[in-house]
């Protein structure tokens, strides 16, 4: 690697690879390492050698399940590449990584196009406006339609792509691109792996093609620059220096979207894809300043002179050297050995080991500068999202937001002697990822981990049994329910007890009010008068905050729900902050019994492809499982039935599409939304929480 002074700041890229399961993305990471230098053999997913793909499961699965992160240069750029999972049990690895790069290559599939995770992972690069270019894979799949994916990305994305390269032919007749800004057709030597181009005249049949494409390209690079729009409508030809500039300013902007279109696998179209990360993604300078959470007139200029910030956004546990904390240095230098303040947590750390990593190996580091993604040893308190600082300039940036998990299963270790184990796997589990919930449910003595699907918990168990050697006995996938309610009331109650010497005296009176769906809780004060005194007004609150956690209709956490405290009474000698803690919970479960309580659960996105054929099949194992079809849609040669499902009727989905179609059906689904419960169906769960001893039967 070549020393820090050879890559000034506005030569470096932080961006990552984001896309739908299987477009392609691991794929493009290890071209990307080959057309580099920085390996000289191509690993691929399906022989399971990809180096982005590391772990043991992403290997036999052909997925990617871990961000990975590696550093390579492509001529005098410095490129720090983040691979992320396209699956959306492993969303979390997406939004850790969009919030700390500075760009991202948007990666479709030629054939499939703009698929339901394409457009999860662009709503979360929206959330933190990260600019993006797109990449179309798969041109020489049969059924590619470049165009199609073009529209798409208009259509369902809000997007405004701006070609900038051209496919020639498509499926079996990819036969190269046209760069519009050099109007030069590029054909590639397959014998050299695609290492050796030719630039050659376009070809006759689509020079009018490629001008109508290039005039809309140049269009859009004026409507970018007051400048160049006179120019243009004065009828005068841009430069090729003004055109990048102008692509480049409107990248950033995120009012356009620069696309290439290539075939990884066939090594077409990936160096102009990273010519296109040089020429349009942001440096970390244009980036700009890493803003405070609390303060936004505080501020760290991307610049090695200002005090050190960074921001940890992932965790990673490792066997030889034992907790990882991947770091994006935003400001100042950090060094090897040198003192951290942890601001989020208010703790000091110091540094043991510092290196740079490609996939899962290290190059040592004596020091990190600002724009490096980097990963020390030796923060052992440090969480993901947590900001670190100089000690003597603190600052906290803004953290990283999860979704919380939607699907739990109950573990237990097949040798009663490796319950410590288990313990402590879970714990460095629970540190690497916050998706990621351990609970342990004391009724039943069972502990609970919780996820965002399915396969997600499956990968979890296998890392239990190879990485900590823990065999764990798995329960039945439970749905994460829900409790809220549909109606206004107010409850009174009063805690008093008597048994000897000082007694309990607790009396609160408590209005509840539903919220919209999604708002959350909200507590407010309204006693006039003292008649609680303001010292015991956070002990409601505790008391009501704890009821929360476990509902009274069945044993699951309440959500979207307004309560006001608004009379109660005290005693001199018998209140006390424990009597209100409990009172304010007995007043809230009471409440909440009478305002028409309702069960809530998780609503999946669901997108199955079919060939024609099966469509009335697969529309019935959507409706079978109390799903709502919503649209239809061709593409590529199958159907595309949208629907929305209740996340309980999915388990098993996979074999039951694979039966009704012959192994010619999948299906793709993402967290939508939670919905109210069927009445009988609500009764169903609830009689089986009862008879589980989560909850106990109420009075009515």
């Amino acid at each position: 690697m070549a020393d820090k002074k050879a890559f000034p700041l506005e030569k470096v890229r932080n961006f990552g690879i984001m896309a739908h399961i299987d477009g392609g993305k691991t794929t493009t990471s290890e071209r990307i390492l080959y057309y580099s230098g920085k390996n000289y053999k191509i690993g691929e997913v399906h022989d399971g050698a990809a180096t982005m793909d590391f772990m043991v499961q992403e290997q036999e699965r052909g997925i990617t399940i871990q961000s990975a992160a590696t550093c390579v240069q492509w001529g005098a750029y410095r490129l720090s590449l983040i691979d992320t999972p396209g699956h959306v049990d492993f969303t979390a690895e997406v939004e850790r990584s969009l919030r700390v790069l500075d760009g991202a290559v948007a990666l479709y599939c030629a054939v499939g196009g703009v698929q339901p995770q394409s457009e999860q992972v662009w709503r979360q690069s929206e959330k933190y406006k990260v600019p993006k270019i797109a990449f179309v894979n798969k041109m020489d799949r049969i059924g590619a339609n470049f165009y199609s994916v073009m529209d798409q990305m208009k259509n369902q994305l809000g997007a405004n792509p701006v070609p900038v390269v051209l496919p020639i032919g498509a499926g079996e007749t990819f036969d190269g691109i046209i760069d519009l800004i050099k109007m030069k057709a590029i054909r590639y030597d397959m014998k050299s792996l695609g290492k050796n181009m030719t630039e050659e005249e376009i070809p006759a049949d689509m020079v009018e093609k490629a001008k109508e494409y290039r005039q809309k390209m140049v269009e859009s690079a004026a409507e970018q620059d007051d400048a160049l729009m006179e120019k243009f409508f004065a009828g005068e030809e841009l430069t090729v220096d003004e055109i990048k500039g102008a692509l480049r300013k409107g990248c950033m902007a995120r009012t356009i979207t620069p696309a290439f279109c290539g075939s990884a696998f066939k090594d077409k179209g990936v160096q102009q894809l990273l010519d296109g990360v040089c020429d349009y993604l942001p440096s970390p300078i244009d980036a700009g300043a890493a803003v405070s959470a609390d303060d936004p007139s505080q501020k760290r200029e991307p610049s090695d002179n200002e005090p050190f910030c960074g921001l940890a956004f992932k965790i990673m546990s490792d066997k030889a050297m034992g907790k990882i904390t991947f770091v994006r240095v935003y400001s100042g230098t950090l060094k090897l050995g040198g003192e951290l303040l942890d601001s989020t947590i208010n703790q000091e750390q110091r540094i043991s080991r510092l290196f740079r990593m490609h996939a899962n190996k290290q190059e040592a580091l004596e020091e990190a500068h600002a724009g490096d993604i980097v990963a020390c040893v030796g923060l052992t308190q440090t969480r993901t999202g947590d900001t670190l600082c100089d000690p003597e300039h603190p600052i906290t940036l803004e953290s990283i937001d999860f979704p919380a998990p939607v699907i739990s299963v109950a573990v237990k270790p097949q040798s009663r002697q490796d319950n410590e184990k288990l313990g402590a796997a879970l714990h460095a589990l629970a540190m690497e990822d916050p998706t990621f919930v351990v609970t342990f449910d004391q009724e039943t003595s069972e502990t609970i981990i919780a996820g965002m699907g399915e396969l997600y918990l499956e990968v979890i168990v296998d890392r239990l049994k190879r990485e900590f050697n823990v065999a764990c006995d798995v329960g039945a996938p439970q749905v994460a329910y829900r409790e809220t309610i549909t109606t206004s009331v107010e409850n009174e109650y009063k805690h008093v007890k008597q048994s000897g010497g000082r007694g309990q005296y607790a009396h609160v009176c408590l209005k509840l009010e539903p919220q919209e769906p999604g708002k959350g809780f909200e507590f407010v004060n309204e006693i006039k008068g003292g008649v609680i005194p303001t010292e015991y007004i956070p002990a409601v609150e505790k008391g009501v905050r704890k009821a929360l956690e476990s509902g009274p209709l069945a044993g699951f956490p309440v959500v979207d729900v307004k309560a006001t405290v608004y009379f109660g009474s005290y005693h001199e000698v018998d209140s006390n902050e424990f009597a209100f803690v409990t009172c304010a919970m007995q007043c809230f479960k009471q409440g909440f019994l009478k305002a028409k309580p309702q069960l809530l659960e998780p609503m999946m996105d669901v997108e199955v492809a079919v060939p024609e054929t099966y469509m009335g099949a697969a529309n019935g194992s959507i409706n079978q499982r109390r799903g709502r079809v919503e649209g239809m849609e061709d593409r590529a040669g199958v159907k595309l039935i949208k629907a929305t499902v209740p996340l309980g009727e999915m388990f098993g989905y996979s074999n039951a599409i694979r039966t009704v179609t012959q192994g010619r059906g999948t299906f793709t689904m993402i967290f939508k939304q939670y919905e109210a419960v069927p009445k009988n169906i609500a009764q169903e769960v609830i009689e089986k929480r009862i008879k589980e001893g989560k909850v106990r039967a109420s009075a009515d």
